[in-house]
């Protein structure tokens, strides 16, 4: 499974699977076929990206297709490797790290909001180093501080901590990387870098939910 293939946003999901649902009564489906039909918009929605078991389960029940029609579909596909959770938590946990800079934490809550199982997304998030974590904060922290150079540093520490809050990194770890990185800019000392008033409660929503995020 390629990382780094994926839709963002409700809207473009919605609209896979209505492309999927009119290829499904295309001339070939028989109306009165419920897992030939199911069939064909898994098979279509899997063409966009890949998607989980439980995204797929959601698509069909939207779509009107009988419960034991649709799990029978299902089953032949995880069976066929078609569906494997374990692999989509694994790309899924590459891409939006390296390409979004996410944290483990904001990592997590996308892949539960998709259906995936505790273990398989404990075991993807793993494969993560912490190290790995925090130097991609860091590198985070170095790009927005460099963006704002110029504004004062209040509002500087207050940008950067609010697209550490956003991308999931814990206040304690984003106020540290930015006390470091400012203070080898010789701009840290004017301020006192503390959380609460630089973190507001709109800055901890997750990004998979800010609309373009």
């Amino acid at each position: 499974m390629a990382a780094g293939k994926w839709v963002s946003g409700s809207s473009s999901e919605a609209e896979a699977e209505d492309e999927a649902e009119v290829g499904a009564r295309g001339p070939g489906t028989r109306s009165g076929d419920p897992e030939t039909r199911a069939r064909q918009i898994c098979l279509r929605l899997l063409t966009v990206e890949p998607r989980t078991r439980a995204q797929l389960a959601q698509a069909l029940q939207r779509r009107g297709v009988p419960a034991d029609a649709a799990e029978a579909v299902l089953s032949r596909f995880a069976d066929a490797g078609l569906i494997d959770d374990a692999s989509f938590a694994r790309a899924w946990v590459e891409s939006r790290h390296y390409s979004r800079g996410l944290s483990r934490r904001s990592l997590s809550a996308e892949l539960r909001r998709r259906g995936v199982d505790s273990e398989e997304i404990r075991e993807a998030v793993d494969t993560l180093d912490p190290e790995q974590e925090a130097a991609t904060a860091r590198r985070l922290v170095e790009q927005k501080l460099a963006s704002t150079r110029g504004q004062s540093p209040e509002a500087r520490a207050r940008r950067t901590a609010s697209l550490l809050a956003r991308k999931g990194y814990p206040p304690g770890l984003a106020f540290r990387l930015i006390r470091e990185v400012m203070q080898e800019e010789g701009a840290a000392d004017v301020i006192d870098l503390d959380a609460e008033p630089y973190i507001a409660p709109e800055d901890e929503i997750p990004e998979d939910e800010i609309p373009g995020g």
